[in-house]
Protein backbone atom coordinates (compact mmCIF):
# COMPACT_ATOMS: atom_id res chain seq x y z
CA UNK A 1 0.00 0.00 0.00
CA UNK A 2 1.01 3.42 -0.90
CA UNK A 3 0.71 5.32 1.82
CA UNK A 4 -1.07 9.07 1.35
CA UNK A 5 0.76 11.54 3.95
CA UNK A 6 -2.96 13.70 3.79
CA UNK A 7 -4.71 10.36 5.04
CA UNK A 8 -2.12 9.33 7.08
CA UNK A 9 -1.40 12.67 9.14
CA UNK A 10 -5.32 13.31 9.38
CA UNK A 11 -5.63 10.21 10.62
CA UNK A 12 -3.47 10.39 13.58
CA UNK A 13 -4.34 13.89 14.25
CA UNK A 14 -7.56 12.65 14.98
CA UNK A 15 -6.13 9.77 17.37
CA UNK A 16 -4.04 12.27 19.41
CA UNK A 17 -7.15 14.71 19.79
CA UNK A 18 -9.15 11.36 20.12
CA UNK A 19 -6.28 10.10 23.02
CA UNK A 20 -6.63 13.78 24.76
CA UNK A 21 -10.17 14.05 25.31
CA UNK A 22 -10.10 10.17 26.60
CA UNK A 23 -7.75 10.18 29.74
CA UNK A 24 -10.39 7.68 31.21
CA UNK A 25 -12.01 4.88 30.39
CA UNK A 26 -15.45 6.56 30.50
CA UNK A 27 -14.31 9.70 28.76
CA UNK A 28 -13.07 7.11 25.90
CA UNK A 29 -16.36 5.62 25.12
CA UNK A 30 -17.97 9.34 25.41
CA UNK A 31 -15.65 10.39 22.69
CA UNK A 32 -16.27 7.52 20.24
CA UNK A 33 -19.64 7.56 20.76
CA UNK A 34 -19.82 11.40 19.63
CA UNK A 35 -18.17 10.11 16.14
CA UNK A 36 -20.32 7.77 15.66
CA UNK A 37 -23.17 9.88 16.19
CA UNK A 38 -21.84 12.02 13.56
CA UNK A 39 -22.02 9.11 11.33
CA UNK A 40 -25.79 8.64 12.17
CA UNK A 41 -25.30 6.26 15.11
CA UNK A 42 -27.89 6.59 17.78
CA UNK A 43 -27.85 5.31 21.46
CA UNK A 44 -30.08 2.60 22.76
CA UNK A 45 -30.72 2.15 26.63
CA UNK A 46 -30.20 -1.53 27.42
CA UNK A 47 -33.95 -1.21 29.69
CA UNK A 48 -35.53 -0.16 25.97
CA UNK A 49 -37.05 -2.37 23.39
CA UNK A 50 -35.18 -2.66 20.59
CA UNK A 51 -36.08 -2.60 17.11
CA UNK A 52 -34.65 -4.51 14.05
CA UNK A 53 -34.65 -1.71 11.44
CA UNK A 54 -31.30 -0.85 9.53
CA UNK A 55 -29.13 1.58 10.98
CA UNK A 56 -26.36 2.08 13.00
CA UNK A 57 -27.02 1.45 17.10
CA UNK A 58 -24.39 1.71 20.21
CA UNK A 59 -24.71 0.86 24.18
CA UNK A 60 -22.95 2.84 26.93
CA UNK A 61 -22.15 0.71 29.82
CA UNK A 62 -19.47 2.65 31.88
CA UNK A 63 -16.26 2.23 30.40
CA UNK A 64 -17.63 -0.14 27.45
CA UNK A 65 -19.52 0.69 24.46
CA UNK A 66 -21.14 -1.88 22.19
CA UNK A 67 -21.99 -0.30 18.56
CA UNK A 68 -23.60 -2.35 15.41
CA UNK A 69 -24.40 -1.34 12.13
CA UNK A 70 -27.56 -3.19 10.75
CA UNK A 71 -27.19 -2.67 6.38
CA UNK A 72 -30.63 -3.01 4.45
CA UNK A 73 -31.45 -6.25 3.80
CA UNK A 74 -30.08 -8.25 6.93
CA UNK A 75 -31.66 -10.84 8.10
CA UNK A 76 -31.74 -12.75 11.41
CA UNK A 77 -29.17 -15.25 10.82
CA UNK A 78 -26.51 -12.43 8.99
CA UNK A 79 -23.43 -13.20 10.97
CA UNK A 80 -21.18 -10.33 12.56
CA UNK A 81 -17.90 -9.11 11.70
CA UNK A 82 -16.84 -7.89 15.36
CA UNK A 83 -13.46 -5.39 16.08
CA UNK A 84 -12.80 -5.87 19.47
CA UNK A 85 -10.42 -3.49 21.60
CA UNK A 86 -10.75 -2.48 25.12
CA UNK A 87 -10.59 1.09 26.92
CA UNK A 88 -8.52 0.87 29.81
CA UNK A 89 -4.62 1.18 30.66
CA UNK A 90 -2.32 1.12 33.59
CA UNK A 91 -2.46 3.94 35.49
CA UNK A 92 -2.91 4.98 39.04
CA UNK A 93 -6.54 5.28 40.82
CA UNK A 94 -8.09 6.96 43.72
CA UNK A 95 -8.82 4.83 46.86
CA UNK A 96 -12.33 5.09 48.76
CA UNK A 97 -10.50 7.34 51.22
CA UNK A 98 -8.05 9.36 49.44
CA UNK A 99 -6.81 12.46 51.71
CA UNK A 100 -3.89 11.62 53.36
CA UNK A 101 -0.57 13.71 54.34
CA UNK A 102 3.35 12.80 55.85
CA UNK A 103 5.68 15.36 57.05
CA UNK A 104 3.64 18.51 55.72
CA UNK A 105 2.88 17.22 52.11
CA UNK A 106 -0.59 16.61 51.17
CA UNK A 107 -1.05 13.29 49.07
CA UNK A 108 -3.70 11.19 47.25
CA UNK A 109 -3.75 7.43 48.12
CA UNK A 110 -3.96 5.73 45.10
CA UNK A 111 -3.84 2.23 43.90
CA UNK A 112 -2.18 0.47 41.06
CA UNK A 113 -4.45 -0.53 38.78
CA UNK A 114 -2.77 -3.10 35.78
CA UNK A 115 0.58 -3.59 35.25
CA UNK A 116 1.73 -0.12 34.86
CA UNK A 117 5.36 0.62 34.34
CA UNK A 118 6.12 2.05 37.95
CA UNK A 119 8.91 4.30 36.97
CA UNK A 120 7.86 5.94 34.08
CA UNK A 121 4.83 7.96 36.74
CA UNK A 122 7.51 9.19 38.57
CA UNK A 123 8.65 12.94 38.13
CA UNK A 124 5.89 13.38 35.65
CA UNK A 125 2.71 16.02 35.60
CA UNK A 126 -0.60 14.13 36.62
CA UNK A 127 -4.08 15.18 36.44
CA UNK A 128 -7.52 13.35 37.39
CA UNK A 129 -10.00 12.13 35.32
CA UNK A 130 -12.95 9.80 35.73
CA UNK A 131 -16.33 9.32 36.85
CA UNK A 132 -18.29 10.54 39.96
CA UNK A 133 -21.67 9.10 41.14
CA UNK A 134 -24.33 11.04 42.33
CA UNK A 135 -26.78 10.44 45.00
CA UNK A 136 -29.61 10.04 42.27
CA UNK A 137 -27.78 7.40 41.00
CA UNK A 138 -26.60 9.71 37.92
CA UNK A 139 -22.73 9.47 36.63
CA UNK A 140 -21.02 12.66 36.19
CA UNK A 141 -17.59 12.76 34.36
CA UNK A 142 -14.66 14.88 35.67
CA UNK A 143 -11.50 15.95 34.28
CA UNK A 144 -8.76 17.95 35.47
CA UNK A 145 -6.36 18.25 32.70
CA UNK A 146 -3.94 20.44 34.28
CA UNK A 147 -1.02 19.75 36.45
CA UNK A 148 -2.22 18.60 39.59
CA UNK A 149 -0.46 15.28 41.51
CA UNK A 150 3.18 14.33 41.23
CA UNK A 151 5.34 11.29 42.58
CA UNK A 152 8.45 12.44 43.35
CA UNK A 153 11.39 10.68 43.15
CA UNK A 154 13.96 10.13 45.62
CA UNK A 155 17.21 12.40 44.81
CA UNK A 156 20.14 10.35 43.92
CA UNK A 157 21.74 12.20 46.96
CA UNK A 158 19.72 9.63 49.21
CA UNK A 159 19.92 6.72 46.77
CA UNK A 160 23.97 6.84 45.41
CA UNK A 161 23.55 3.38 44.33
CA UNK A 162 20.05 3.82 42.01
CA UNK A 163 22.06 3.57 39.02
CA UNK A 164 24.27 0.57 39.54
CA UNK A 165 21.74 -1.53 41.96
CA UNK A 166 18.59 -0.46 39.98
CA UNK A 167 15.59 1.16 40.95
CA UNK A 168 13.35 -0.36 43.61
CA UNK A 169 10.26 0.82 44.58
CA UNK A 170 7.56 -0.38 47.38
CA UNK A 171 4.37 -0.68 45.50
CA UNK A 172 2.39 0.92 48.36
CA UNK A 173 4.91 3.28 49.81
CA UNK A 174 6.68 5.14 46.88
CA UNK A 175 3.89 5.74 44.51
CA UNK A 176 1.39 8.17 46.47
CA UNK A 177 1.75 11.62 45.01
CA UNK A 178 1.30 14.77 46.38
CA UNK A 179 -0.35 17.57 45.65
CA UNK A 180 0.26 20.27 47.71
CA UNK A 181 0.98 21.25 51.40
CA UNK A 182 -0.39 21.44 54.62
CA UNK A 183 -2.11 18.97 56.54
CA UNK A 184 -4.80 16.49 55.09
CA UNK A 185 -8.40 16.74 55.25
CA UNK A 186 -11.28 14.42 54.65
CA UNK A 187 -13.15 15.34 51.83
CA UNK A 188 -10.98 17.75 50.42
CA UNK A 189 -9.99 15.76 47.18
CA UNK A 190 -13.83 15.00 46.16
CA UNK A 191 -14.78 18.63 46.93
CA UNK A 192 -12.17 20.02 44.91
CA UNK A 193 -13.31 17.09 42.01
CA UNK A 194 -17.12 18.03 42.44
CA UNK A 195 -16.65 21.65 41.71
CA UNK A 196 -14.59 21.13 39.24
CA UNK A 197 -17.58 19.08 37.39
CA UNK A 198 -19.97 21.49 38.57
CA UNK A 199 -21.46 19.36 41.75
CA UNK A 200 -21.77 19.99 44.70
CA UNK A 201 -19.66 17.43 47.18
CA UNK A 202 -22.32 16.58 49.50
CA UNK A 203 -24.13 15.10 46.32
CA UNK A 204 -21.27 12.68 45.36
CA UNK A 205 -21.11 8.87 46.67
CA UNK A 206 -18.97 7.47 44.88
CA UNK A 207 -16.00 7.57 42.57
CA UNK A 208 -14.08 5.99 39.69
CA UNK A 209 -11.10 8.20 39.12
CA UNK A 210 -7.74 8.03 38.09
CA UNK A 211 -4.59 9.72 37.49
CA UNK A 212 -3.29 10.53 34.05
CA UNK A 213 -0.21 12.04 32.24
CA UNK A 214 -0.87 15.47 31.22
CA UNK A 215 1.49 16.28 28.44
CA UNK A 216 -0.23 15.29 25.02
CA UNK A 217 0.38 13.10 22.39
CA UNK A 218 3.22 14.32 19.95
CA UNK A 219 5.10 13.24 16.43
CA UNK A 220 8.42 12.86 17.46
CA UNK A 221 11.76 12.69 15.45
CA UNK A 222 13.73 14.62 12.50
CA UNK A 223 10.75 13.80 10.01
CA UNK A 224 7.87 13.19 12.78
CA UNK A 225 7.51 9.68 11.41
CA UNK A 226 6.90 8.33 15.15
CA UNK A 227 4.05 9.24 18.05
CA UNK A 228 4.45 9.44 21.23
CA UNK A 229 1.34 8.99 23.72
CA UNK A 230 -0.11 8.21 26.67
CA UNK A 231 -2.99 5.14 26.36
CA UNK A 232 -1.81 4.11 23.24
CA UNK A 233 -2.62 0.03 24.64
CA UNK A 234 -5.49 0.61 23.79
CA UNK A 235 -6.57 3.35 22.67
CA UNK A 236 -5.37 3.22 19.38
CA UNK A 237 -7.03 0.35 18.39
CA UNK A 238 -10.27 1.46 19.84
CA UNK A 239 -9.99 4.64 17.42
CA UNK A 240 -8.89 2.53 14.81
CA UNK A 241 -12.16 0.39 15.13
CA UNK A 242 -14.36 3.64 15.85
CA UNK A 243 -13.44 4.78 12.82
CA UNK A 244 -13.65 1.64 10.62
CA UNK A 245 -17.39 1.61 11.77
CA UNK A 246 -18.13 4.73 11.21
CA UNK A 247 -16.63 5.04 7.44
CA UNK A 248 -18.87 1.73 6.50
CA UNK A 249 -22.21 3.11 7.56
CA UNK A 250 -24.50 3.14 5.30
CA UNK A 251 -23.07 0.74 2.53
CA UNK A 252 -24.45 -2.83 1.46
CA UNK A 253 -22.58 -4.69 3.51
CA UNK A 254 -22.98 -9.01 3.96
CA UNK A 255 -22.24 -8.72 7.59
CA UNK A 256 -23.15 -6.40 10.70
CA UNK A 257 -20.43 -4.92 11.65
CA UNK A 258 -19.56 -4.22 15.25
CA UNK A 259 -17.36 -2.79 17.94
CA UNK A 260 -16.89 -3.97 21.04
CA UNK A 261 -14.88 -1.80 22.95
CA UNK A 262 -14.55 -3.11 26.90
CA UNK A 263 -12.87 -2.11 30.14
CA UNK A 264 -10.77 -3.70 32.72
CA UNK A 265 -8.76 -6.07 30.33
CA UNK A 266 -5.46 -4.95 31.73
CA UNK A 267 -6.83 -6.88 34.97
CA UNK A 268 -8.60 -9.92 33.80
CA UNK A 269 -11.79 -8.77 32.12
CA UNK A 270 -14.05 -10.17 34.89
CA UNK A 271 -16.81 -7.58 35.25
CA UNK A 272 -19.61 -6.40 34.15
CA UNK A 273 -18.00 -4.10 31.38
CA UNK A 274 -15.08 -6.73 30.58
CA UNK A 275 -14.95 -9.13 27.68
CA UNK A 276 -15.46 -11.87 30.60
CA UNK A 277 -19.17 -10.44 31.16
CA UNK A 278 -22.23 -10.93 29.23
CA UNK A 279 -22.33 -7.49 27.38
CA UNK A 280 -21.45 -8.54 23.79
CA UNK A 281 -23.57 -11.74 23.52
CA UNK A 282 -26.33 -9.83 25.30
CA UNK A 283 -25.64 -7.30 22.54
CA UNK A 284 -25.68 -9.81 19.73
CA UNK A 285 -28.79 -12.25 20.65
CA UNK A 286 -31.07 -9.05 21.34
CA UNK A 287 -29.93 -7.97 17.64
CA UNK A 288 -30.79 -11.24 16.27
CA UNK A 289 -34.27 -11.41 18.11
CA UNK A 290 -35.00 -7.76 17.04
CA UNK A 291 -34.92 -8.44 13.49
CA UNK A 292 -37.18 -11.47 13.76
CA UNK A 293 -34.48 -14.50 15.09
CA UNK A 294 -34.95 -17.10 17.74
CA UNK A 295 -32.24 -19.22 18.84
CA UNK A 296 -31.42 -21.29 16.04
CA UNK A 297 -31.17 -17.60 14.22
CA UNK A 298 -28.70 -16.77 16.87
CA UNK A 299 -26.65 -20.16 16.32
CA UNK A 300 -26.28 -19.51 12.64
CA UNK A 301 -25.29 -15.76 12.61
CA UNK A 302 -22.44 -16.75 15.47
CA UNK A 303 -21.24 -20.24 13.18
CA UNK A 304 -20.48 -17.53 10.26
CA UNK A 305 -19.40 -14.81 12.68
CA UNK A 306 -15.42 -13.42 12.90
CA UNK A 307 -13.87 -11.04 15.73
CA UNK A 308 -10.16 -8.91 14.89
CA UNK A 309 -9.05 -8.57 18.58
CA UNK A 310 -6.98 -5.30 18.26
CA UNK A 311 -4.43 -4.81 21.02
CA UNK A 312 -0.79 -2.87 20.96
CA UNK A 313 2.04 -5.37 20.68
CA UNK A 314 5.80 -5.36 20.91
CA UNK A 315 7.95 -3.56 18.23
CA UNK A 316 11.46 -5.17 18.47
CA UNK A 317 13.43 -2.92 20.64
CA UNK A 318 16.72 -1.48 19.51
CA UNK A 319 18.12 -1.51 23.07
CA UNK A 320 16.66 -5.19 23.97
CA UNK A 321 16.60 -6.97 20.69
CA UNK A 322 17.81 -10.01 22.42
CA UNK A 323 14.14 -10.43 23.99
CA UNK A 324 12.52 -10.50 20.87
CA UNK A 325 11.73 -13.74 18.75
CA UNK A 326 15.01 -13.80 16.83
CA UNK A 327 13.19 -14.36 13.55
CA UNK A 328 10.29 -11.79 14.70
CA UNK A 329 10.68 -8.42 14.62
CA UNK A 330 8.13 -6.57 13.60
CA UNK A 331 9.11 -2.51 13.04
CA UNK A 332 7.08 0.85 13.81
CA UNK A 333 5.49 2.08 10.38
CA UNK A 334 5.73 -1.98 8.91
CA UNK A 335 1.91 -2.29 9.60
CA UNK A 336 -0.08 -4.19 11.80
CA UNK A 337 0.65 -7.50 13.54
CA UNK A 338 -0.59 -10.46 13.43
CA UNK A 339 -0.36 -12.28 16.95
CA UNK A 340 0.35 -15.82 17.32
CA UNK A 341 0.78 -18.22 20.42
CA UNK A 342 0.37 -21.70 20.10
CA UNK A 343 -0.60 -22.15 23.51
CA UNK A 344 -3.79 -19.94 23.19
CA UNK A 345 -2.49 -16.39 24.89
CA UNK A 346 -3.71 -15.16 21.36
CA UNK A 347 -6.73 -16.26 19.75
CA UNK A 348 -5.16 -16.85 15.97
CA UNK A 349 -5.00 -19.76 14.44
CA UNK A 350 -4.70 -20.16 10.26
CA UNK A 351 -8.08 -19.46 9.43
CA UNK A 352 -8.00 -16.54 11.22
CA UNK A 353 -4.89 -15.53 9.42
CA UNK A 354 -5.81 -16.25 6.62
CA UNK A 355 -9.00 -13.97 6.83
CA UNK A 356 -6.89 -11.20 7.87
CA UNK A 357 -4.66 -11.37 5.44
CA UNK A 358 -6.87 -11.25 2.77
CA UNK A 359 -8.19 -8.48 4.45
CA UNK A 360 -4.67 -6.60 3.98
CA UNK A 361 -4.23 -7.76 0.75
CA UNK A 362 -7.45 -6.22 -0.40
CA UNK A 363 -6.58 -2.85 0.36
CA UNK A 364 -2.73 -3.18 -0.39
CA UNK A 365 -1.98 -3.03 3.75
CA UNK A 366 1.39 -4.62 5.08
CA UNK A 367 1.17 -6.47 7.71
CA UNK A 368 3.76 -8.26 10.00
CA UNK A 369 3.83 -11.58 12.39
CA UNK A 370 4.50 -11.78 15.95
CA UNK A 371 5.23 -14.19 18.60
CA UNK A 372 7.20 -14.41 21.32
CA UNK A 373 10.80 -15.39 22.13
CA UNK A 374 10.58 -18.92 24.10
CA UNK A 375 12.50 -18.01 26.92
CA UNK A 376 9.72 -15.30 27.81
CA UNK A 377 6.07 -15.63 29.12
CA UNK A 378 3.54 -14.27 26.73
CA UNK A 379 1.36 -11.56 27.45
CA UNK A 380 -3.07 -12.37 26.04
CA UNK A 381 -5.74 -10.28 25.03
CA UNK A 382 -9.73 -10.49 25.31
CA UNK A 383 -9.34 -12.65 22.33
CA UNK A 384 -9.23 -15.86 23.56
CA UNK A 385 -11.78 -14.91 26.00
CA UNK A 386 -14.23 -14.05 22.98
CA UNK A 387 -13.66 -17.54 21.14
CA UNK A 388 -14.34 -19.16 24.15
CA UNK A 389 -17.29 -17.65 25.58
CA UNK A 390 -18.86 -17.06 22.03
CA UNK A 391 -17.34 -19.51 20.29
CA UNK A 392 -16.61 -17.46 17.52
CA UNK A 393 -13.39 -17.67 15.72
CA UNK A 394 -11.22 -14.59 16.40
CA UNK A 395 -7.98 -13.58 15.65
CA UNK A 396 -5.72 -11.08 16.97
CA UNK A 397 -3.82 -8.22 15.62
CA UNK A 398 -2.51 -5.04 16.79
CA UNK A 399 0.05 -2.02 16.54
CA UNK A 400 3.31 -2.70 17.27
CA UNK A 401 5.06 -0.23 19.86
CA UNK A 402 7.51 0.40 22.08
CA UNK A 403 7.22 1.35 26.24
CA UNK A 404 4.24 -1.04 26.82
CA UNK A 405 2.37 0.02 29.77
CA UNK A 406 4.21 3.34 30.12
CA UNK A 407 2.62 6.45 31.29
CA UNK A 408 4.05 7.46 27.59
CA UNK A 409 4.17 5.26 24.77
CA UNK A 410 5.68 5.23 21.26
CA UNK A 411 4.93 4.10 17.94
CA UNK A 412 5.04 5.18 14.37
CA UNK A 413 3.11 7.47 13.24
CA UNK A 414 1.72 5.09 9.85
CA UNK A 415 0.60 2.28 11.72
CA UNK A 416 -2.82 3.62 12.95
CA UNK A 417 -4.06 4.49 9.74
CA UNK A 418 -2.60 1.55 8.31
CA UNK A 419 -4.59 -0.58 11.00
CA UNK A 420 -7.78 1.65 10.48
CA UNK A 421 -7.80 0.69 7.10
CA UNK A 422 -7.43 -2.81 7.60
CA UNK A 423 -10.12 -2.92 10.32
CA UNK A 424 -12.27 -1.62 7.45
CA UNK A 425 -11.54 -3.82 5.24
CA UNK A 426 -12.54 -6.65 7.46
CA UNK A 427 -15.75 -5.14 8.36
CA UNK A 428 -16.71 -4.07 4.92
CA UNK A 429 -15.55 -7.47 2.42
Amino acid sequence: MSVHPHFTRTHTDDLMAFVQASPSPYHAVASAAERLEKAGFRQVQETDSWDGAAGGRYVLRGGAIIAWYVPEGARPETPFRIMGAHTDSPNLRVKPRPDMGTAGWRQIAVELYGGPLLNSWLDRDLGLSGRLTLRDGTSRLVSVDRPLLRVPQLAIHLDRGVNDNGLALDKQRHMQPVWGLGKASDGDLIDFLADEAGVAGSDVVGWDVMAHDVQPPAYLGRDRELLASPRMDNLLSVHAATAALAAVAGQDLAYIPVLAAFDHEENGSESDTGAQGPLLGNVLERSVHARGGDYEHRQRALAGTVCVSSDSGHAVHPNYVERHDPTHHPRANGGPILKTNVNQRYATDGSGRGIFTAACERVGVPFQHFVSNNAMPCGTTIGPITAARHGITTVDVGVPILSMHSARELSGADDPYLLASALKSFIES
